[in-house]
């Protein structure tokens, strides 16, 4: 289980890989009718294909494939700039997880919704990997000597012009969080295999006001307790990795 402690930190950067701010949204996502599990019966990413081995070997080797999602519909006239996420894959000895955050409710924009460690590519960045690094050790102090950097994704655009690269990373599990209390509520795992099969993905869509519908899909997952509602630029992330996964 992931060990997560507050820290002081510097004020947040620009959240990049969230959906829609509450005053563009109109809709609560949760309550969006959707298409239960994958209608077009696609199958689960097998388990033998979800092994650190295996991973490497679909990287070093990509696979003809394409994309599924690749932006959101703009709703913003700002200028675009580079991102980057971390996509963590931590290899617990149960089976892969993927490590995501949950943004704290007192930000202005995207607060309390599950996202990548992620943010805005510097100048001092060396490349995008460094960049999604960087950002992971800011937002939840993930260390970079736990991380092994597999390869990235095409990039996914989001609804506030972020031009968003998913790197893709394995994970040794012997790490400790600290996380930044002012961008991140909390740190948790998802099963690998359970991100990586269709039955768990929703499909939505909604009228949006010029006329045509808005579409994303969402991966609900019971943690417990507690729902993790992952959708919108992190699910559609998600989605392109499965699609990758199974090309």
């Amino acid at each position: 289980m992931t060990t997560s402690s507050p820290s002081q930190q510097t004020a947040p950067a620009e959240i990049v890989n969230a959906v829609a701010p509450p005053a563009l949204m109109q809709f609560d996502p949760r309550t969006v009718p959707f298409v239960g599990g994958e209608v077009q019966g696609l199958p689960a990413v097998a388990a033998e294909q979800l092994t650190a081995q295996a991973l490497r070997a679909r990287f070093a080797i990509p696979p003809i494939w394409t994309p599924e999602v690749r932006r959101d519909a703009r709703t913003t006239d700002r200028v675009p700039a580079q991102a980057a996420v971390l996509v963590p894959i931590v290899q617990r000895a149960e089976g892969a997880t993927v490590l995501l955050t949950e943004r704290t409710s007192n930000l202005s924009t995207h607060s309390g919704q599950v996202a990548f460690p992620g943010g805005r590519v510097d100048p001092e960045d060396a490349n995008i990997a460094a960049a999604a690094l960087r950002e992971a050790w800011e937002e939840v102090g993930l260390s970079a000597r736990y991380i092994e950097v597999l390869g990235s994704l095409p990039t996914y655009t989001t609804v506030t012009s972020f031009i968003v690269t998913p790197v893709v990373a394995l994970v040794q599990p012997d790490f400790e969080l600290t996380i930044n209390p002012y961008e991140v509520a909390e740190a948790f795992e998802v099963p690998l295999a359970w991100l990586m099969d269709p039955a768990n993905h929703r499909h939505h869509t909604v009228p949006a006001p010029d006329g045509t519908r808005r579409q994303w899909y969402s991966m609900p997952y019971q943690d417990g307790a507690a729902e993790r509602f992952v959708w919108g630029a992190t699910a559609g992330m998600l989605r392109n990795l499965y699609r990758f996964l199974a090309a």
